[in-house]
């Protein structure tokens, strides 16, 4: 009798299908691999829109540019987008201090567990590649106007995720949540235009916790810190 045994999508490296038929996200992926022979970044960003959108703009320039920060985000990246990406290349040739990863809201069709799982699998091909790198993870933010289940279910992925990572050294979950979510429960299409995706204003108000964990890391140079998950 064979035994039929399901694979989990979201830990299986997978390129994007090329459905306009331009090349376009090969074609950033192979920007990111140059960009590694030509650059010595300190912080690697790895995610997809929410981090995307932020580069060039008000909030980058603020906060991240001066950390020497690549980012290799792309919009609609999935955690089995990522893990194709770093399977072929994109963390080669450069020894980031930090890696940033955002990843998981566009994983829509999967279960919270699947993603969960996708994410920590992110975070061993990570650390394959770079030993010596912390890993930080922002939490996965809040989506719709209104209460709904894919909120609900980006609540329970960052509550697996923080699970999940315990005890990994040099791995910390960090909260950005914090204020996007008003006393009734709405969004303010002043901190996310589309329910998803951050203003100046929303990246403004959430992202200063992420900074701070990066300029401790990066600048208090202790060798042997050890950092306790965010609650």
């Amino acid at each position: 009798m064979l035994l039929h045994i399901k694979m989990n999508p979201c830990t299986l490296p997978t390129p994007v299908p090329d459905l306009d038929g331009d090349q376009r996200w090969y074609s950033i992926h192979r920007r990111f691999i140059s960009d590694c022979r030509e650059k010595d970044p300190d912080v690697i960003f790895l995610g997809d829109c929410i981090f995307e959108a932020l580069q060039g703009s008000e909030t980058w320039n603020k906060y991240f540019a001066p950390l020497h920060c690549l980012n290799f985000s792309i919009r609609d990246d999935c955690t089995e987008h990522i893990l194709w990406r770093i399977d072929n290349g994109v963390l080669d040739n450069v020894n980031p201090k930090i890696v940033v990863l955002h990843v998981g809201t566009n994983n829509i069709k999967n279960s919270a567990s699947e993603v969960a799982e996708g994410v920590l699998e992110n975070v061993s091909k990570i650390r394959e590649k770079l030993p010596n790198a912390y890993i930080l993870l922002p939490s996965l933010l809040p989506r719709g106007q209104q209460p709904n289940k894919l909120r609900e279910k980006n609540l329970c992925i960052n509550k697996l995720v923080m699970e999940m990572t315990k005890g990994l050294n040099r791995v910390q979950t960090v909260s950005i949540d914090k204020g996007l979510v008003q006393s009734d429960g709405s969004i303010s299409h002043h901190d996310m235009f589309d329910y998803k995706n951050l203003t100046n204003t929303g990246a403004n108000k959430i992202l200063e916790p992420l900074y701070d964990l990066l300029s401790q890391i990066l600048y208090e140079n202790e060798p042997d810190l050890y950092l306790s998950q965010s609650d």
